[in-house]
């Protein structure tokens, strides 16, 4: 078949995070030109543009943290400020021309496939604007994290003082000398802390359960070792090769069960609490009661120090309301507030929800995942052909990089849509037998991960079932490295 043959693809992609922005490089390098993602907002980066709370920064080293082709000689820190993370994109974005295919403020309210006997299917989507696109191919990447979740407390909306969640930060409030109130000790809560601490008259963290923190110091870069990498990236990829092996080799295989790994981590963070927080009692407080790993590793190195300042204190009690004046708990105390900050993280399962997503026959992707959120590869869902969901279900997050993750699912996406091109299907998505072994075999390599170590976490579904990869990561990307025609079906 020559060259100009191959069919042209017209793709729509769903979010300028990212992914978003790897899909659209990928597209082009493989001569893909018709190429549009819809973003809800108003300019690109996803978590980073949403997060801008105090000390927000990644848990994962920088030089990981970067696309594979595109390093970056700018970082600062070990592990990356949100604001240079944010520029880092800004800076693919504007070398890689990307923003001429991103339509901004265009938010997704509908997405349907619509079946013509006399041609291939195509999605149909309508955007809040009123506009309506025609696709061959829908790529979501939606991200995971990006809808906040709040509490529910009785009282919540009768506080008095300003009151906000730290992925909506309220940067027009003033915390100098407030009493301010944190819910939640995640790693959120455990970056935000520390910098309420230094400017607070007091800060009262309301802690339901106790996380396992690993000491990992966040060494800075210098103008001269930054300068380095400018004249030799090779520097910076053997950077990115070393973190990532030594993030593979511990934290990776720690979570899934591998014993020594494990015993390594374990002891880790339970020598950091001992010999970093000197009171005994505040450190019973803050020892977890499960397994190390179950819920996600916090990296972090100023949480401990700033809980044990004469201006922080560890509420452990249970909240029983909130008041107009702050937080009351079961002891019947008043806990007086100025200022209440909600650090209690995201619903995981939503993905590209709320859009109406309907598939073939109009089945909705809430009829279809009902209380099972489940995908073939994390990235095909039956009866929604031609649509690929990037991060899904399953895939490897842990304590790993997500670009890594990005690439390799990006690299699987094109060989489908490859082939598309050279018309071996018009239309493509996992059977429901491929996709009811994959998620079998999965749940039969949970058994002796530490996500069903004892403890409830943002990484379990509603039936407690860790939405989660519980093999190795290079299992995974050998899994990954071509689709298995077999499990797939394509008309």
């Amino acid at each position: 078949m020559h060259k100009k043959d191959k069919r042209l693809p017209k793709v729509v992609i769903i979010g300028a995070g990212m992914t978003g922005l790897l899909m659209i490089i990928k597209l082009r390098e493989a001569g893909i030109k018709d190429i549009v993602v819809l973003e809800k907002k108003d300019r690109i980066g996803g978590t980073w543009r949403e997060n801008t709370y105090p000390g927000v920064a990644c848990d994962i080293p920088a030089h990981m943290y970067t696309y594979s082709f595109e390093p970056n000689p700018e970082w600062s820190h070990r592990f990356a400020h949100g604001d240079e993370i944010q520029a880092y994109f800004e800076h693919v974005a504007d070398k890689y021309e990307l923003r001429k295919f991103i339509r901004f403020n265009e938010a997704v309210t509908s997405c349907h496939y619509d079946v013509d006997p006399q041609q291939p299917g195509k999605w149909i989507l309508q955007t809040a604007k009123g506009e309506t696109l025609v696709a061959d191919f829908v790529i979501s990447a939606t991200g995971i994290l990006h809808h906040p979740a709040k509490p529910d407390i009785p009282g919540l909306e009768s506080f008095q003082g300003a009151q906000f969640h730290t992925a909506e930060w309220d940067h027009s409030v003033s915390l100098q000398d407030k009493n301010i109130g944190v819910i939640g000790t995640g790693s959120t809560a455990a970056q935000v802390i520390p910098e309420l601490v230094k400017v607070a008259k007091k800060v009262s963290v309301f802690q339901r359960t106790a996380q396992w923190i690993v000491y990992l110091p966040n060494k800075d870069y210098s103008d001269k070792v930054q300068q380095r990498w400018r004249k030799r990236p090779s520097l910076m990829y053997r950077l990115r090769r070393w973190y990532t092996f030594g993030v593979e080799q511990t934290f990776s295989k720690a979570v899934i069960g591998k014993k020594l790994p494990h015993l390594l981590v374990n002891l880790w963070c339970r020598l950091y609490l001992w010999l970093a927080i000197k009171d005994p009692s505040l450190r019973a407080k803050l020892k977890p009661d499960y397994r190390v790993g179950c819920k996600r590793l916090i990296a972090n190195t100023t949480f401990y120090p700033a809980i044990q300042q004469a201006n922080a204190e560890l509420v452990t009690e249970a909240i029983e309301r909130v008041e107009p004046e702050g937080i009351r708990t079961r002891d019947g105390r008043l806990h007086p507030l100025d200022v209440l900050v909600l650090s209690t993280g995201f619903h995981p399962f939503n993905f590209m929800r709320p859009m109406d997503l309907r598939g073939k026959n109009g089945v909705s992707i809430d009829a279809r995942w009902g209380r099972k959120v489940q995908a073939y590869r994390s990235l095909l869902i039956p009866e929604f052909p031609n649509f690929f969901l990037m991060l899904g279900p399953n895939t490897p997050i842990g304590n790993f990089s997500v670009i890594a993750m990005s690439e390799v699912q990006a690299d699987y996406v094109l060989k489908l849509i490859g082939k598309w091109q050279d018309r071996e299907f018009d239309e493509v998505t996992a059977s429901e037998t491929a996709f009811q072994q994959f998620n079998a075999y999965l749940k039969a390599g949970m058994k002796g991960t530490v996500w069903l170590g004892g403890c409830q976490s943002w990484y379990l579904d509603a039936d407690g079932d860790p939405a989660m990869w519980p093999y190795t990561w290079q299992q995974w990307v050998e899994e990954m490295a071509e689709p298995d025609m077999r499990d797939l079906v394509v008309n």
